[in-house]
C-alpha cells in the first residue's frame, strides 16, 4: 500500500550548496565596500552635526528630572535679651528682642512688633468672661504662693495652677458671680493646685460666703478680669538675701496683672524671669538697686527709681498703672 499524502509537508529537493556559498560571499562583500564608499565620501561636517546633534539629546534627558533644592533660609536674627530702651528714656541703638518694647514702633517682622494687649496678658485676657466652679479654703492671714504677706482683708482666692501660670495671676483683681446673681470681686494671692481644674477659683471662706452658704462647698461660677479704682501706690519689695551680686524684686499692690519687670543696666533695659513664687530674678545682680521699668498687661510702662536693696522692706514708689 502506499503512504498517505501529505501536501503541505513535501521537501523540496536538496540544492546544491557549493554555488549558494559563492553567491552569499560575493554579496556580502559588495556590502562592505558599498558602506566603507559611503562613510569615506561622507562630510565631516555631517557627521559632526549628528555627534552634536546626540550630545544635546543626552543633556536634555539628564536635565528632565529637576534637581531638589532647599530653598535658601531666610538670615536667622540674632535674639537677646538686650533692652531697647536705656534709663533715661533715649533710645538705644535697635537690636531684635525676644520681648520687644510695647512702646517700639511695629516692626515688618511680627516677631518684632510691639505686643499686643492679648499677648501680654497671657491666660487671662480682659473682656473674657470664664466659666469654673468655687471651691473655699480657710486663708488665715491671706498670704500664699503669690509671696504678697498677710493682705489687709480676706476678699482673696486661689487661682487653678493652669490660669496661674507661674504666678502671672498673682495681684490681679477678679470680678466672681454666681448662678444666684450673687457676686464678689477678689484679689489672687495664691495657687490652687490639683486637683482644682482650669477656671476654678478657691475662695477664702470670706469671699465665698458673699455667693453662697459654706455648706454648699463647690458652686457654679463665671469669672472676668477687673481693673479697680484705688488710691494705693506700687510697692517694691526685695526679697530675702538680695545683694548688688544676687536679687529678687516683687512688685506688690499693682492695679492691673504686672506683665513685666525690667532693671536698667549701663546700656538699657534687661527683663528678668519671673518665678512661681513672684519674685523677678536677677541672679548676676545686674540691676540691682537700679531702676526699674514696669508693664502690666495693656502695655502701659512705670519707671521707678531710687529703690535701694533692701531685703523685706516694702518701699513705696508713688506711681499705679491706669484703670481700663
Amino acid at each position: 500500500m502506499a503512504p498517505p499524502s501529505h501536501p503541505h509537508s513535501h521537501r523540496r529537493p536538496p540544492r546544491t550548496r557549493r554555488p549558494a556559498a559563492l553567491v552569499s560571499a560575493v554579496v556580502v562583500a559588495a556590502a562592505v565596500l558599498v558602506v566603507s564608499l559611503v562613510v569615506a565620501l561622507r562630510p565631516a561636517e555631517e557627521a559632526d552635526t549628528v555627534q552634536a546633534r546626540d550630545t544635546s539629546v543626552a543633556d536634555t534627558r539628564a536635565s528632565s528630572s529637576p534637581t531638589e533644592s532647599k530653598p535658601e533660609r531666610e538670615p536667622t536674627k540674632s535674639m537677646s535679651a538686650s533692652p531697647t530702651e536705656s534709663p533715661d528714656g533715649k533710645p538705644a541703638a535697635p537690636t531684635p528682642s525676644t520681648q520687644p518694647s510695647a512702646t517700639s514702633a511695629p516692626a515688618p517682622d511680627r516677631r518684632a512688633a510691639a505686643p499686643t494687649s492679648a499677648s501680654l496678658a497671657g491666660r487671662i485676657e480682659p473682656g473674657t468672661t470664664y466659666d469654673g466652679v468655687a471651691t473655699h479654703y480657710d486663708a488665715a492671714d491671706g498670704d500664699g504662693a503669690c509671696s504678697f504677706g498677710p493682705s489687709p482683708d480676706l476678699m482673696i482666692a486661689a487661682m487653678n495652677t493652669t490660669d496661674y501660670e507661674t504666678s502671672k495671676a498673682c495681684g490681679a483683681y477678679i470680678l466672681v458671680r454666681a448662678a444666684n446673681g450673687a457676686s464678689v470681686t477678689v484679689r489672687i494671692t495664691n495657687e490652687c493646685p490639683a486637683p482644682c481644674a482650669p477656671g476654678q477659683l478657691d475662695l477664702s471662706k470670706q469671699a465665698f460666703a458673699e455667693l453662697a452658704a459654706l455648706s454648699a462647698g463647690e458652686i457654679k461660677i463665671s469669672w472676668s478680669l477687673l481693673s479697680p479704682g484705688t488710691s494705693d501706690t506700687i510697692s517694691i519689695r526685695y526679697k530675702t538675701g538680695s545683694t548688688q551680686y544676687w536679687c529678687g524684686i516683687q512688685a506688690i499692690g499693682h492695679r492691673n496683672p504686672l506683665a513685666r519687670l525690667e532693671v536698667g543696666t549701663g546700656s538699657g533695659w534687661r527683663q528678668l524671669t519671673r518665678t512661681e513664687y513672684n519674685y523677678f530674678l536677677s541672679p548676676d545682680g545686674t540691676g540691682c538697686g537700679g531702676p526699674i521699668r514696669l508693664t502690666d498687661i495693656y502695655g502701659e510702662q512705670l519707671t521707678v527709681e531710687g529703690i535701694s536693696v533692701r531685703p523685706d522692706a516694702v518701699q513705696r514708689t508713688g506711681v499705679q498703672f491706669g484703670r481700663h
